[in-house]
């Protein structure tokens, strides 16, 4: 999915989700190369999540974890980040049509969109200066940052061993 795709497809889910808000449609349209959205809590709590989400986030985690090490190796293909990265992306997909949160935590998900975007840009060859691990890298940053801000029981993070 190109760059304009994301940012088509994380507009479209912060306009349906955030149930005609124009001011957060509107501050969903940006640009991948921006800096990333701070996340915060809820008042101190973590933000809730739906069925659609948390089915989405383990299926990213599930593509991610087993993948780490092979990258770290050097073992991994542009063909294989690229088939990796479409992964991601249906599941990011199916998340973008199906999940429903209130607009301050639909906010705050899309920000672990566009990081999740701007890694599989990268997985894809298609960020200059930056090579495929670190595009798989920036996936795994957001799907660790998504157990601190979102409550989904039994989530982990992923172990990055090095």
């Amino acid at each position: 999915m190109n760059a304009f795709k994301w940012t088509l497809a994380a507009t479209a889910m912060a306009s349906l989700m955030a149930l005609g808000t124009p001011a957060l449609a509107q501050k969903a349209a940006h640009d991948h190369g921006s800096a990333p959205q701070e996340l915060t809590l809820n008042q101190g709590q973590k933000w809730g999540t739906d069925a659609p989400l948390r089915k989405g986030m383990d299926g990213i985690r599930a593509l991610v974890a087993p993948k780490l090490d092979a990258a770290h190796a050097g073992k991994l293909s542009a063909d294989q980040y690229r088939q990796l990265a479409g992964q991601i992306e249906l599941q990011v997909a199916d998340i973008v049509k199906n999940c429903k949160l209130e607009p301050a935590a639909d906010e705050q998900l899309h920000g672990l969109i566009a990081e999740i975007g701007a890694g599989v840009d990268a997985m894809n060859g298609k960020t200059a200066g930056t090579q495929p691990v670190d595009g798989l890298l920036k996936v795994t940053h957001a799907v660790n940052q998504y157990p601190v801000y979102f409550d989904h029981p039994g989530f982990r993070a992923i172990l990055i061993a090095h």
